[in-house]
């Protein structure tokens, strides 16, 4: 097998499936996710992590990504991820991809501490990465049919009601899943798919110029 030939977005889903399978099926799921997962209040200072063997903090917006809650939680990411990363790697190529993927974690981390910088829960998934992804393949392969309003033009109506869509979607499955008692990092999504709208075009255009 030539290992030059395997895309990014395979090599992002294998990483984390093997890591993430790796801490699920050696039943470490929650001493991962407090040593790895991203905690805003370890951002904000709030928080003692004297004697504990953790992860960076800086480094947690990327650790979390490959650790999973469990099997569902992995395989929504990984199906998400899967798809709309082989699409939009097509457009903005395996470097795009990887930059694009990085900053979505980022993305996603700030955006999170920024909602609730006291938060001593861990966030842990791909979702937030992953949302990256999903925001820059809607710009770029989504049919666009808004129109200009007033100064602004189409393109921007255009992010403004994918965005819009993208808060919606998010907020509602928040609420419904805190009225299950099950957390989801939304502000997290909305924070990667923000990323993706912004980078996509750039990333795209530099791939081609290169090209």
């Amino acid at each position: 097998m030539d290992l030059r030939r395997i895309t990014a977005t395979s090599w992002i889903v294998l990483v984390t499936v093997l890591v993430s399978l790796f801490v699920l099926f050696t039943h470490r799921e929650i001493e991962a996710a407090v040593l790895g997962g991203f905690i805003p209040a370890r951002l904000t200072g709030t928080v003692d992590t004297q004697g504990l063997a953790m992860v960076p903090a800086l480094l947690t917006p990327l650790s979390a990504t490959l650790l999973h809650a469990g099997l569902f939680h992995l395989g929504m990411n990984i199906l998400m991820l899967a798809y709309t990363g082989r699409e939009t790697e097509k457009a903005i190529g395996p470097w795009g991809v990887l930059i694009l993927y990085l900053v979505g974690a980022y993305a996603a981390a700030g955006a999170q501490w920024l909602a609730d910088p006291q938060s001593v829960r861990p966030m842990i998934g791909a979702s937030g990465a992953a949302s990256a992804i999903v925001g820059a393949y809607s710009l770029l392969y989504g049919r666009s049919r808004a129109k200009a309003i007033g100064p602004i033009p189409a393109r921007a109506v255009h992010v403004a009601w994918l965005a819009a869509a993208w808060v919606a979607i998010n907020l509602m499955t928040g609420l419904a899943f805190q009225a299950a008692n099950v957390g989801i990092a939304a502000a997290a999504h909305i924070g990667g798919f923000a990323a993706g709208l912004i980078l996509a075009r750039p990333l795209f255009q530099w791939n081609w110029r290169k090209a």
